[in-house]
């Protein structure tokens, strides 16, 4: 059965070198994506969580656990959700849930020069969805029915921890664990111990 790991809005598969890694060792077979519009996947006309979600849908064999950082956590939640045969763990990294209040619309971005890892057109839809109050998406986390695992970054994440306490209270069966001074990216800055975390809870 293999991982499917989704990465964060900007990032890519490569991400996760060091944790496909770890579970390799473990036995286990990884798949990590680049998700529409990131890495080598392809740039498209239209962006939102839902095609990303259709996009990983198209590639999963079976059963899978899944593992998904800030908008990749978001991605692989609306999967859960979707199919819930499908995906016999979830791990969240460090996920902001929708707000609760309808925030001020950013400024339109200019692309920068430089080239960039992944196409800058994604990132007013993207930024879009993800700032926007949707008040059933708390109510549709009672519909995942994978054991999920919670990771959060601690104080030094923008990501707050009553935010993850409160979706862990309405995941049927979840487990919340604070990696302290991580930060949002946890995978990133505390590998080897997110990298235990993550490999115990998919392997037992």
């Amino acid at each position: 059965m293999p991982v499917v790991l989704l990465h964060a809005l900007g990032s890519k598969s490569g991400t996760w070198d060091d944790l496909a890694a770890r579970l390799a060792m473990l036995g286990r077979r990884v798949l990590a994506v680049d998700l529409r519009g990131h890495g080598d996947s392809a740039h498209t006309e239209k962006y939102s969580l839902d095609a990303m979600a259709d996009d990983v849908a198209e590639l999963l064999e079976d059963q899978v656990d899944l593992v998904g950082h800030s908008m990749g956590g978001r991605v692989a939640v609306l999967l859960a959700q979707r199919l819930p045969g499908r995906v016999r763990r979830l791990v969240v990294e460090d996920t902001p849930p929708p707000p609760e209040h309808a925030k001020e619309p950013l400024a339109p971005t200019q692309e920068p020069a430089e080239p960039l890892p992944f196409d800058w057109r994604l990132i007013d839809p993207i930024m879009a969805e993800l700032r926007t109050p949707d008040p059933g998406w708390w109510d549709r986390l009672a519909t995942i029915s994978a054991p999920t695992l919670l990771v959060s970054g601690g104080p030094a994440s923008h990501v707050t921890l009553a935010s993850l306490e409160r979706m862990s209270g309405l995941i049927a069966q979840c487990r919340l664990v604070t990696i302290e001074d991580a930060g949002h990216r946890v995978h990133g800055a505390k590998p080897e111990k997110f990298g235990s975390v993550v490999g115990e809870f998919l392997c037992s």
